[in-house]
C-alpha cells in the first residue's frame, strides 16, 4: 500500500484512516513500513514523518463526518529527519487515557523512548494486544513501551475493537500488514486447538 498526495495543491486536514474488517481483542499486529518523499504542502509540522497504527477503536461506521481520528490508541510511527533523535512507538490517545506502570496518564502522546529512525528505511513495528490486560509496543524486535487498562475519556475500559493504518500527510510505504489472532479454543483435545492462543474461547472448540 503506498499513501501518497502527490497532486494535493495543499493538505487542509484531510487525515485518512483505513480499517480492517474485523475487530480484535487479544492479538498480534505486525506492519513493515517506511516513510518516503516530500510532506505534503501546508501539511502540520507535527505530521513530518507522523503516521500511526490506530486500535482498540470505535469502527469507520461510528465516527462522526468531520471526527479527524477515532476514539482509539495508536501506535505512533515517526522518522527522523536525518540529524536530531526522534523516538519512535510512542502511544498517543484520541479520546481515550492508559495506564503506564501504574499510574494513570491523561497527557495525549506518551514518550516511549524507542529508537530513532531516520529517512527511508523500512521499520517493522509489532503491536502485542491482551484485551486491556497487557499492551506492547515493539521495534525491529525491541519491546519499547508496555502499558495496560485502555480507557475512553470518560472511564469506560476498552479491551478490543478495530484497527486502522494512518495518513497524516507524508507519503509512505506499507509492504505488508499481518495479524494474528491470539483468541479461540484452548483445548488440545480439539482440531482447531492452536497452541500459541492466550485467550480461551470455549464456544469456537470443534471436535472431530
Amino acid at each position: 500500500m503506498k499513501v501518497r498526495y502527490d497532486e494535493y495543491d495543499q493538505f487542509d486536514g484531510q487525515f485518512a484512516h483505513i480499517f480492517y474488517e474485523e475487530p480484535f481483542s487479544y492479538y498480534r499486529l505486525k506492519v513493515e513500513y517506511r516513510f518516503v518523499g516530500e510532506q505534503a504542502p501546508e501539511g502540520p509540522g507535527w505530521a513530518f514523518m507522523n503516521n500511526g497504527i490506530m486500535f482498540h477503536s470505535q469502527s469507520a461506521e461510528s465516527m462522526d463526518l468531520d471526527q479527524d481520528f477515532p476514539d482509539s490508541i495508536e501506535f505512533q510511527l515517526l522518522g527522523g529527519d536525518g540529524d536530531e533523535d526522534r523516538p519512535n512507538g510512542n502511544i498517543c490517545t484520541p479520546g481515550t487515557h492508559v495506564v503506564v506502570d501504574g499510574e494513570l496518564i491523561t497527557d495525549h502522546c506518551i514518550d516511549a523512548g524507542g529508537p530513532t529512525h531516520h529517512g527511508d528505511q523500512w521499520v517493522t513495528a509489532e503491536l502485542v494486544a491482551h484485551g486491556s490486560e497487557k499492551l506492547q509496543h515493539i521495534l525491529n524486535g525491541e519491546v519499547v513501551i508496555e502499558y495496560a487498562r485502555p480507557q475512553l475519556d470518560n472511564g469506560q475500559r476498552i479491551s478490543g475493537g478495530y484497527f486502522a493504518l494512518q495518513g497524516e500527510s507524508h507519503p509512505t510505504d506499507i509492504r505488508s500488514v499481518r495479524v494474528l489472532n491470539l483468541e479461540g479454543c484452548m483445548d488440545d483435545s480439539a482440531s482447531n486447538f492452536k497452541s500459541y492462543y492466550v485467550k480461551n474461547d470455549p464456544y469456537s472448540c470443534e471436535y472431530s
